[in-house]
């Protein structure tokens, strides 16, 4: 009844930049909080940014001052710039988001499929 799609993974140079997206849709209420999460082989998936409905934001300390999540709350949809990237912030990017599917109902976390994140020369 809800789906996550994810766009904008691939391959980058070194201090490069890349845009991902990623678009909620189906039966939707409310949307509290969104974000992305990231896994790279063989370690688990750790939080990389979230953004409230408020617009309030988070930073792992390994991205502050080079990603900047943002959000429109008309689309359901949020973004996560990502500049001057470094290998190690290669991994499988997930957006996920905290929704409501009814007024009664309460949130319950969805997962985007993931979108590779590689950077390289």
């Amino acid at each position: 009844q809800v789906q996550l799609v994810e766009s904008g993974g691939g391959l980058v140079q070194p201090g490069g930049s890349l845009r991902l997206s990623c678009a909620a849709s189906g039966r939707i209420f409310s949307i509290s909080a969104m974000g992305w999460y990231r896994q790279a082989p063989g370690k688990q998936r750790d939080l990389v940014t979230l953004i409230t409905v408020g617009g309030s934001t988070n930073y792992a300390d390994s991205v502050k001052g080079r990603f900047t999540i943002s959000r429109d709350n008309a689309k359901n949809t949020v973004y996560l710039q990502m500049n001057s990237l470094k290998p190690e912030d290669t991994a499988v990017y997930y957006c996920y988001a905290d929704i409501k599917t009814s007024a009664r109902g309460t949130y319950y976390t969805y997962w985007g499929q993931g979108t590779q994140v590689t950077v390289s020369s």
